[in-house]
Protein backbone atom coordinates (compact mmCIF):
# COMPACT_ATOMS: atom_id res chain seq x y z
CA UNK A 1 0.00 0.00 0.00
CA UNK A 2 1.29 3.31 -0.84
CA UNK A 3 2.13 5.44 2.52
CA UNK A 4 0.88 8.52 1.03
CA UNK A 5 -2.22 7.23 0.08
CA UNK A 6 -4.02 9.09 2.61
CA UNK A 7 -2.42 12.57 1.20
CA UNK A 8 -2.94 11.65 -1.72
CA UNK A 9 -6.78 10.83 -1.45
CA UNK A 10 -7.05 13.56 0.97
CA UNK A 11 -10.74 16.11 -0.65
CA UNK A 12 -11.11 19.39 -0.40
CA UNK A 13 -13.76 20.54 2.84
CA UNK A 14 -12.97 24.19 3.37
CA UNK A 15 -11.66 26.91 0.62
CA UNK A 16 -8.37 26.89 2.50
CA UNK A 17 -5.44 24.91 3.14
CA UNK A 18 -2.90 24.82 5.90
CA UNK A 19 0.12 22.48 6.40
CA UNK A 20 1.82 22.89 9.82
CA UNK A 21 5.38 21.54 10.51
CA UNK A 22 5.99 20.10 14.14
CA UNK A 23 9.19 20.28 15.60
CA UNK A 24 10.32 23.16 16.43
CA UNK A 25 7.43 24.96 15.38
CA UNK A 26 4.05 23.69 17.32
CA UNK A 27 6.50 21.77 20.10
CA UNK A 28 9.21 23.59 21.44
CA UNK A 29 11.25 20.03 20.65
CA UNK A 30 14.69 21.34 18.71
CA UNK A 31 16.01 22.85 21.42
CA UNK A 32 16.43 19.74 23.98
CA UNK A 33 16.59 17.34 21.15
CA UNK A 34 20.51 19.02 19.85
CA UNK A 35 21.59 19.92 23.51
CA UNK A 36 20.32 16.86 25.40
CA UNK A 37 20.78 14.23 22.56
CA UNK A 38 22.37 14.90 19.42
CA UNK A 39 25.70 17.39 20.64
CA UNK A 40 26.42 15.04 23.47
CA UNK A 41 26.52 11.98 20.87
CA UNK A 42 28.16 13.60 18.57
CA UNK A 43 31.02 14.96 21.22
CA UNK A 44 31.13 11.27 22.09
CA UNK A 45 31.48 9.23 18.93
CA UNK A 46 33.33 11.89 16.87
CA UNK A 47 36.11 12.45 18.96
CA UNK A 48 35.20 15.84 20.01
CA UNK A 49 35.76 15.68 23.68
CA UNK A 50 39.10 18.00 24.19
CA UNK A 51 36.93 20.87 22.46
CA UNK A 52 33.41 19.58 23.98
CA UNK A 53 32.51 23.25 24.23
CA UNK A 54 33.17 24.44 20.40
CA UNK A 55 31.33 21.58 19.85
CA UNK A 56 28.40 22.79 21.35
CA UNK A 57 28.56 26.24 20.25
CA UNK A 58 28.83 24.62 16.80
CA UNK A 59 26.01 22.01 17.04
CA UNK A 60 23.42 24.94 18.22
CA UNK A 61 24.57 27.46 15.98
CA UNK A 62 24.34 24.61 12.49
CA UNK A 63 20.78 22.88 13.85
CA UNK A 64 19.50 26.09 15.83
CA UNK A 65 20.05 29.45 14.64
CA UNK A 66 21.61 29.68 11.16
CA UNK A 67 20.16 28.70 8.06
CA UNK A 68 21.01 25.15 8.11
CA UNK A 69 18.20 24.65 11.21
CA UNK A 70 16.14 21.80 10.94
CA UNK A 71 18.80 20.45 7.76
CA UNK A 72 18.99 16.67 7.57
CA UNK A 73 21.62 15.39 10.59
CA UNK A 74 24.37 13.97 8.14
CA UNK A 75 24.38 17.34 6.28
CA UNK A 76 24.91 19.41 9.80
CA UNK A 77 27.31 16.97 10.84
CA UNK A 78 29.61 17.30 7.66
CA UNK A 79 29.23 21.62 8.12
CA UNK A 80 30.12 21.36 11.90
CA UNK A 81 33.66 19.09 10.93
CA UNK A 82 34.67 20.42 8.00
CA UNK A 83 33.80 23.99 7.85
CA UNK A 84 32.51 25.28 11.72
CA UNK A 85 34.57 23.65 14.15
CA UNK A 86 37.74 24.10 12.49
CA UNK A 87 37.24 28.06 12.45
CA UNK A 88 36.34 28.42 16.15
CA UNK A 89 38.91 29.91 18.61
CA UNK A 90 39.11 27.40 20.79
CA UNK A 91 39.96 24.33 18.12
CA UNK A 92 42.45 26.84 17.14
CA UNK A 93 43.84 27.82 20.30
CA UNK A 94 43.85 24.47 21.35
CA UNK A 95 45.53 23.15 18.04
CA UNK A 96 43.13 20.53 17.96
CA UNK A 97 42.93 18.84 15.02
CA UNK A 98 39.35 18.26 13.82
CA UNK A 99 38.62 14.59 12.69
CA UNK A 100 38.56 14.61 8.47
CA UNK A 101 35.94 11.52 8.61
CA UNK A 102 36.70 11.78 4.84
CA UNK A 103 34.41 8.27 3.88
CA UNK A 104 31.55 9.89 6.07
CA UNK A 105 31.86 13.66 4.16
CA UNK A 106 32.19 11.58 0.50
CA UNK A 107 29.05 9.82 1.20
CA UNK A 108 27.08 13.03 2.37
CA UNK A 109 28.68 15.09 -0.39
CA UNK A 110 27.35 11.80 -2.84
CA UNK A 111 23.86 13.28 -4.45
CA UNK A 112 23.21 9.92 -5.07
CA UNK A 113 22.99 9.39 -1.11
CA UNK A 114 20.53 8.23 0.72
CA UNK A 115 21.05 10.55 4.04
CA UNK A 116 19.32 8.04 6.55
CA UNK A 117 20.11 5.10 8.70
CA UNK A 118 18.59 2.58 6.17
CA UNK A 119 20.81 5.00 3.34
CA UNK A 120 23.80 4.32 5.67
CA UNK A 121 23.29 0.10 6.13
CA UNK A 122 23.46 0.34 2.13
CA UNK A 123 26.63 2.37 2.21
CA UNK A 124 28.02 -0.39 4.61
CA UNK A 125 26.56 -3.27 2.55
CA UNK A 126 28.41 -1.65 -0.25
CA UNK A 127 31.69 -0.59 1.09
CA UNK A 128 34.54 -2.35 -0.27
CA UNK A 129 37.39 -0.41 1.66
CA UNK A 130 37.39 -1.76 5.60
CA UNK A 131 38.44 1.95 6.94
CA UNK A 132 35.33 3.18 5.11
CA UNK A 133 33.55 0.33 6.41
CA UNK A 134 34.06 1.02 9.85
CA UNK A 135 33.55 4.72 9.53
CA UNK A 136 30.13 4.20 8.26
CA UNK A 137 29.12 1.68 11.15
CA UNK A 138 30.40 4.11 13.92
CA UNK A 139 28.16 7.12 12.49
CA UNK A 140 25.29 4.31 12.22
CA UNK A 141 25.65 3.63 15.71
CA UNK A 142 25.80 7.45 16.71
CA UNK A 143 22.33 7.97 14.45
CA UNK A 144 20.60 5.27 16.52
CA UNK A 145 21.85 6.08 19.86
CA UNK A 146 20.58 9.78 19.28
CA UNK A 147 17.33 8.23 18.06
CA UNK A 148 17.32 6.25 21.54
CA UNK A 149 18.13 8.84 23.30
CA UNK A 150 15.56 11.25 21.66
CA UNK A 151 12.83 8.68 22.71
CA UNK A 152 13.70 8.84 26.22
CA UNK A 153 14.12 11.85 27.09
CA UNK A 154 11.90 14.34 24.46
CA UNK A 155 9.11 13.88 26.48
CA UNK A 156 6.11 15.70 28.27
CA UNK A 157 6.69 18.74 26.07
CA UNK A 158 3.40 21.08 25.25
CA UNK A 159 2.67 23.00 22.20
CA UNK A 160 3.80 26.88 22.43
CA UNK A 161 1.47 28.99 23.83
CA UNK A 162 -1.42 29.88 21.35
CA UNK A 163 -0.86 27.06 18.94
CA UNK A 164 -4.34 25.31 20.03
CA UNK A 165 -6.01 28.64 19.47
CA UNK A 166 -4.81 29.04 16.45
CA UNK A 167 -5.14 25.03 15.68
CA UNK A 168 -8.86 25.91 16.28
CA UNK A 169 -9.09 28.94 14.64
CA UNK A 170 -7.64 27.67 11.72
CA UNK A 171 -9.46 24.28 11.66
CA UNK A 172 -13.17 26.40 11.58
CA UNK A 173 -11.66 27.69 7.89
CA UNK A 174 -9.42 25.78 6.86
CA UNK A 175 -8.51 21.65 5.73
CA UNK A 176 -5.66 20.98 7.61
CA UNK A 177 -2.71 18.75 8.03
CA UNK A 178 0.78 18.30 10.09
CA UNK A 179 3.67 17.29 7.55
CA UNK A 180 6.63 16.73 8.70
CA UNK A 181 10.23 14.90 8.31
CA UNK A 182 9.71 13.03 11.91
CA UNK A 183 8.87 9.35 12.04
CA UNK A 184 4.78 8.99 11.81
CA UNK A 185 4.85 7.07 15.25
CA UNK A 186 6.77 9.63 17.21
CA UNK A 187 4.66 12.50 15.29
CA UNK A 188 1.21 10.88 16.27
CA UNK A 189 2.23 10.31 19.85
CA UNK A 190 3.09 13.47 20.73
CA UNK A 191 -0.06 14.90 19.41
CA UNK A 192 -2.25 12.71 20.58
CA UNK A 193 -0.13 13.28 24.45
CA UNK A 194 -1.24 16.80 24.26
CA UNK A 195 -5.03 16.28 22.70
CA UNK A 196 -3.87 18.28 19.15
CA UNK A 197 -4.56 15.29 16.96
CA UNK A 198 -8.10 16.04 15.93
CA UNK A 199 -7.15 19.06 14.28
CA UNK A 200 -5.39 17.66 11.24
CA UNK A 201 -6.99 15.19 8.76
CA UNK A 202 -3.91 13.42 8.42
CA UNK A 203 -0.14 13.54 10.52
CA UNK A 204 2.08 12.95 7.74
CA UNK A 205 5.73 12.15 8.52
CA UNK A 206 8.81 11.24 6.95
CA UNK A 207 7.63 7.70 5.46
CA UNK A 208 4.78 9.98 3.34
CA UNK A 209 7.52 11.55 1.85
CA UNK A 210 8.97 15.02 2.18
CA UNK A 211 7.62 17.83 3.44
CA UNK A 212 7.45 19.45 -0.16
CA UNK A 213 5.65 15.87 -1.51
CA UNK A 214 3.26 16.30 1.39
CA UNK A 215 2.07 19.69 0.28
CA UNK A 216 1.38 18.83 -3.37
CA UNK A 217 -0.02 15.05 -2.75
CA UNK A 218 -2.85 16.86 -0.03
CA UNK A 219 -3.49 19.94 -1.86
CA UNK A 220 -1.80 20.25 -5.32
CA UNK A 221 -4.33 21.21 -7.56
CA UNK A 222 -7.14 21.11 -5.25
CA UNK A 223 -7.57 24.92 -3.89
CA UNK A 224 -7.47 27.94 -5.43
CA UNK A 225 -4.49 30.35 -5.84
CA UNK A 226 -2.98 31.78 -2.54
CA UNK A 227 -5.45 29.57 -0.77
CA UNK A 228 -2.39 27.28 0.39
CA UNK A 229 0.24 28.01 3.45
CA UNK A 230 2.79 26.58 5.08
CA UNK A 231 3.56 27.35 8.58
CA UNK A 232 7.20 26.19 9.96
CA UNK A 233 10.44 27.37 11.48
CA UNK A 234 13.13 26.43 9.23
CA UNK A 235 14.54 27.60 5.97
CA UNK A 236 13.62 24.28 4.61
CA UNK A 237 9.51 24.62 4.95
CA UNK A 238 9.81 27.48 3.50
CA UNK A 239 11.72 25.93 0.21
CA UNK A 240 9.08 23.36 0.41
CA UNK A 241 5.97 26.03 0.66
CA UNK A 242 7.65 27.17 -2.53
CA UNK A 243 8.09 23.92 -4.58
CA UNK A 244 4.85 23.13 -3.94
CA UNK A 245 3.40 26.43 -4.51
CA UNK A 246 2.66 27.43 -1.25
CA UNK A 247 2.50 30.19 0.46
CA UNK A 248 4.87 30.28 3.67
CA UNK A 249 4.09 31.76 7.32
CA UNK A 250 7.38 31.89 9.66
CA UNK A 251 7.58 30.63 13.09
CA UNK A 252 11.00 32.49 13.87
CA UNK A 253 13.46 30.69 15.97
CA UNK A 254 13.86 31.94 19.84
CA UNK A 255 10.50 34.06 19.37
CA UNK A 256 7.93 31.52 18.59
CA UNK A 257 5.48 32.40 21.21
CA UNK A 258 5.19 36.19 19.47
CA UNK A 259 4.96 34.19 16.32
CA UNK A 260 2.09 31.95 16.82
CA UNK A 261 0.42 35.35 18.39
CA UNK A 262 1.00 36.91 15.34
CA UNK A 263 -0.66 33.75 13.55
CA UNK A 264 -3.94 34.11 15.43
CA UNK A 265 -4.27 37.73 15.98
CA UNK A 266 -3.33 38.76 12.55
CA UNK A 267 -1.60 36.67 9.84
CA UNK A 268 -4.25 34.17 9.35
CA UNK A 269 -7.01 36.39 8.95
CA UNK A 270 -5.43 38.33 6.32
CA UNK A 271 -4.14 34.55 4.53
CA UNK A 272 -8.88 34.00 4.48
CA UNK A 273 -8.77 37.68 2.90
CA UNK A 274 -6.59 37.87 0.44
CA UNK A 275 -3.96 39.93 1.91
CA UNK A 276 -1.35 37.61 2.70
CA UNK A 277 0.73 36.94 -0.78
CA UNK A 278 3.00 40.13 -2.06
CA UNK A 279 4.26 42.62 0.13
CA UNK A 280 3.38 41.10 3.66
CA UNK A 281 4.55 37.77 3.53
CA UNK A 282 7.95 39.44 1.90
CA UNK A 283 8.34 41.27 5.02
CA UNK A 284 7.62 38.35 7.57
CA UNK A 285 9.94 36.34 5.41
CA UNK A 286 12.63 38.98 5.51
CA UNK A 287 12.19 38.85 9.49
CA UNK A 288 12.38 35.07 9.86
CA UNK A 289 15.51 35.20 7.63
CA UNK A 290 17.36 37.87 9.29
CA UNK A 291 16.91 35.61 12.56
CA UNK A 292 19.18 32.99 11.20
CA UNK A 293 22.40 33.98 9.54
CA UNK A 294 25.11 32.41 8.06
CA UNK A 295 27.99 33.19 9.82
CA UNK A 296 29.06 31.93 13.26
CA UNK A 297 29.09 34.83 15.49
CA UNK A 298 33.16 33.94 16.34
CA UNK A 299 33.65 34.50 12.67
CA UNK A 300 31.51 37.86 12.82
Amino acid sequence: MDPAQALKSLEPTKDFFVGIDSDGCVFDTMGIKQRECFCPMLIGYFGLQPVALAARECKEFADLFSKTRGANRHKTAVRILRELLPTHPMVRERGFEVPAFEHYCRWVDDPKSLLSNDGLRRAIDAAQDPDAKRQLELVLTWSLRVNEMVTEIVKGIPPFPHVQPCLEKMAARADLICCSATPNEALVREWQEHGIETYPQVIAGQEMGSKAEHLKYAAGGKYPDNHVLMIGDAPGDLKAARAAGALFYPINPGHEDASWKRLHEEAFDRFLAGEYAGDYEASLIAEFDAYLPETPPWLG
